[in-house]
């Protein structure tokens, strides 16, 4: 063993730590972490958050790294009260930069408990597993984003494929970041508007981003994110044909 190797208990230890908290705060925070608790306690919010701006703001991006980097529930309402609080747009902008924080906390800790043992496996292999991880490997930004745009990617699955296949950070901030602004703009949207559905007792419509006009967009989005990969296989396969 050399100096700098770690067993493989305490190699793992970041991940194990992550994992532990959020089964933990999966049970505990729900009822805190919820629309009803936000609904309940909007005034609060408001006049705090009049009377103390730049710490609503600090407090608010460390929840959300905080809620991402540890996977607990809350994320969806997280982004519905930075709508709330700061506008659409402002509040989009908070909840992307927390939840991309956050993001490369799951990352880090993955790529440092398994990224490198799987990484050397996948490069030791043959077959399928290869030419998988080839494929990656050489469109590592349009599968960055695909999959950060697809609504129907877990968000911690997203975190967790990266760090796996040895992307550089950089490329992974960058994609998380720009990749989930889409979202985050419709749900903050929605939280802009928590006011008026407040006043006439309602709820707000969660089911708003699988919407025709909504989704088809993102989806655009997607598909375009996935051309350079289309592209390197249609011009492959006519240079096979030469």
């Amino acid at each position: 063993m050399t100096k700098d190797a770690k067993p493989g208990p305490m190699r793992n230890l970041p991940l194990i730590i992550l994992l532990g908290v959020a089964l933990i705060g999966a049970f505990t925070l729900r009822d805190y972490l919820s629309f009803d608790a936000l609904r309940d306690n909007r005034e609060a919010l408001i006049a705090f958050r009049d009377a103390n701006m730049v710490l609503t703001v600090l407090g608010f991006v460390l929840a959300y790294v905080v809620i991402v980097g540890f996977s607990l529930p809350g994320a969806l309402i997280a982004t519905l009260t930075g709508g709330f609080l700061f506008g659409t747009f402002a509040g989009s902008l908070l909840s992307v930069t927390g939840a991309t924080l956050g993001a490369v906390i799951i990352f880090l800790a993955a790529r440092h408990g398994l990224g490198d043992r799987l990484k050397a496996r996948m490069d030791a292999s043959e077959g399928v597993i290869s030419k998988i991880k080839t494929g990656l490997d050489e469109n590592q930004w349009s599968m960055l984003f695909f999959i950060r745009l697809v609504p129907a990617v877990p968000f911690f699955v997203a975190n967790l494929i990266p760090a796996f296949l040895s992307v550089p950070l950089y490329r992974f901030v960058i994609s998380t970041f720009l990749g989930i602004i889409p979202g985050s703009l419709v749900y903050s949207s929605v939280g802009a508007g928590l006011g008026e559905v407040f006043a006439r007792g309602e709820s707000p419509n969660l089911g708003l981003i699988f919407e025709p006009h909504i989704l088809f967009p993102i989806l655009g989005l997607s598909a375009l994110s996935l051309l350079p990969v289309i592209l390197k296989a249609v011009t492959g396969k006519k240079d096979l044909t030469k």
